[in-house]
């Protein structure tokens, strides 16, 4: 078996698909998609038993690769593991909400490029070189922009979807950068020409890894990117937020980790962006008012903590918690769009649905839970691990990142109480609008928020210590006093957030200061004015490019149907002309010669004679003058 199967099966897949969807109607489509997913399942384990490795000779310097690597191991099973139940609830979800305005065929578009996506972030995490890594990144770009943009008919939404793909195009030039020093170091592309470079080229790939990896990150100064992508429906913000389009630059970090920590500014650098965002990330999280947004600012600050595990040395401490929030980020977006569909909004002001949804409300509850970091459950004890990897830098690092636990327990807190809390008395506001989850949505809930439970098991060293071992990574040591500060923040940020989300207070006005860091401190004002300038831009490149290069292009064919024409009337009249006025000329030149040719001798010795004399006639006025 052949590791390209793994990505090219569901990216085919997405086009079958797509193609049949009107004729297979919705069972169909979930029977096709789920059926697709699970194919990569087993292909993966086969491959996984099989270690086999493959390779495509593009030309003498180019080659594509693919290989199993103990972070991919874990990636290449968790990305349609999780996109399994999001295909499901899409499936159900998106096309029945009401009041949607989707087109005929457009769930059949969602679904094939969430299978899509899939198979591009499959090819991303078994690339072993930057070359297939190049051509994995851009279809996700693709495939994330195609996505967020999927109901294009409404004004905003081509707007957003564009700013998120410029943002993330930006970053993406740091990944050719490192390509082009790569091979001009080595002569190849592959990791380990990476490994081997060597001076200033290493620098320069190591800085453009760094930069592509924050983009799609969502790290400062990149993070206000997934307001934008917002825009999209909810499976798909489930999807980019839990395994794939975020999580791209954490993996490409993590896998590479080994090479890039070989340069001394990384580590520093890494750590500095990691903390910076998760702070920033916390604090946009706990004033913000809409319910995905606050759930993608989050995103950015748990990623930062990710970031920091990576640059103080424990890439495995990443990965453990990048699984565990993959599982409680995805429910936590099914639930907000559970909410939204009854209310029609996702304004927390207007939701406390607890009494209406009590099933999804437990669900949301125990994805809050993991987020806010409380033991038991696997997502605790994950981010435990990251306080322990930051305290092998220094406990300054730990004591820092502590405070982000607190904020992180206070926004779970506020947004578990203001979805699915219970309402004040007397308030009616909150009857639904829409109707309730179908049990294929409920079960896809439900599957995502086991696996949350079911994560449980890594406080016990016989299932993480074997996890780590497949990862071929080691665990930081864990201080029994960090662990109690930590939960002692905790449960200050519950606190805090039982206490102004209680059912008898009324939503205060924000301030200023509270508008602004809920809007990531004006990055999206400033993001949106860049991609605004960016579309400008092209469309004043596209204006220069009808009214003078393709004027000067008809110009051009104006001057060659003129010749063309010339060609037919008068040109025909030359090109015929000439021939025949210079084969006339030479019949009268020979009949001219025929005639000097008498055949008498004496006639010749006279001609003779007659040009001697010329000749010294000539010379003799030359001499003279």
């Amino acid at each position: 078996m052949t590791l390209w199967a793994v990505s090219l099966v569901p990216l085919l897949l997405a086009a079958v698909v797509y193609l049949l969807g009107r004729r297979l109607g919705r069972a169909g489509l979930v029977l096709l998609a789920v059926s697709g997913l699970m194919m990569v399942l087993v292909m993966v384990g086969l491959a996984e038993a099989l270690g086999v490795s493959s390779h495509y000779v593009w030309s003498e310097a180019m080659t594509l690769g693919l290989a199993m690597s103990p972070a991919g191991r874990v990636a290449a099973v968790l990305v349609p593991l999780v996109a399994l139940p999001i295909v499901i609830y899409a499936s159900y979800h998106d096309l029945t909400r009401h009041g949607d305005s989707v087109r005929v065929g457009s769930g059949a578009r969602l679904l094939a490029m969430l299978v899509a996506f899939v198979g591009a972030m499959e090819l991303l995490v078994l690339a072993n070189d930057l070359l297939t890594l190049l051509i994995a990144w851009e279809l996700i770009g693709a495939c994330s922009w195609a996505l967020i943009s999927h109901r294009w008919g409404e004004p905003h939404v081509p707007r957003d979807a564009t700013t998120a793909f410029l943002v993330t195009r930006f970053g993406d030039l740091g990944l050719y950068i490192a390509a082009g020093a790569v091979f001009a170091g080595s002569g190849g592309f592959g990791y380990d020409d990476l490994a081997q470079l060597q001076g200033g080229l290493k620098h320069v790939a190591v800085a453009g890894i760094l930069l592509a990896a924050a983009a799609k990150s969502a790290q400062l100064p990149f993070s206000a990117w997934l307001f934008a992508a917002m825009s999209g429906p909810v499976p798909v913000s489930a999807l980019l937020h839990a395994a794939t389009l975020v999580s791209a630059g954490l993996y490409l970090l993590v896998r590479l980790e080994p090479t890039l920590s070989a340069v001394a500014w990384f580590a520093p650098v890494t750590i500095a962006i990691g903390l910076v965002t998760a702070f920033a990330g916390s604090i946009a999280a706990a004033c913000q008012w809409h319910a995905k947004k606050l759930l993608a600012a989050s995103t950015s600050a748990q990623y930062g903590l990710m970031w920091i595990a990576v640059g103080a040395g424990y890439p495995g401490a990443a990965m453990m918690y990048f699984i565990a929030h993959a599982f409680m980020k995805a429910g936590l977006f099914l639930s907000a769009g559970e909410a939204e569909r009854q209310v029609g909004t996702f304004d927390l002001a207007r939701m406390r649905l607890g009494r209406l949804l009590p099933g999804v409300a437990v669900m949301a509850l125990l994805s809050s839970l993991a987020l806010a970091g409380i033991d038991p459950l696997g997502a605790a004890w994950a981010k435990e691990q990251i306080i322990a990897a930051a305290s092998d830098v220094g406990t300054w690092l730990a004591l820092l990142i502590i405070p982000v636990g607190g904020l992180s327990a206070f926004y779970a807190t506020r947004f578990q109480r203001l979805s699915y809390g219970r309402p004040p008395r007397g308030d009616r506001h909150g009857l639904p609008k829409g109707p309730g989850p179908s049990r294929p949505e409920d079960w896809a809930l439900r599957a995502l928020v086991a696996g949350t439970v079911l994560l449980s098991l890594l406080w016990f060293p016989a299932v993480h210590q074997p996890l780590m071992a497949m990862l071929e990574m080691r665990a930081p040591s864990s201080h029994v006093w960090m662990h109690l500060v930590s939960l002692a923040f905790i449960a200050a940020g519950v606190v805090a957030g039982l206490w102004l989300t209680r059912p008898e207070r009324r939503v205060p006005p924000t301030t200023q200061w509270q508008r602004l860091a809920a809007q990531w401190y004006g990055l999206p004002v400033a993001t949106q004015a860049i991609a605004s300038a960016a579309l400008a831009c092209s469309r004043g490149l596209a204006r220069i490019d009808d009214e003078v290069v393709d004027a000067g292009l008809r110009a051009t064919a104006r001057v060659g149907t003129w010749l063309a024409r010339f060609n037919a009337t008068r040109g025909e009249f030359i090109g015929d002309s000439l021939p025949g006025a210079l084969a006339r000329l030479s019949e009268r030149g020979g009949h001219w010669a025929r005639q000097a040719q008498s055949g008498q001798t004496h006639h010749y010795y006279t001609g003779i004679a007659a040009g001697c004399v010329l000749i010294l006639l000539l010379l003799w006025i030359g001499a003279l003058l």
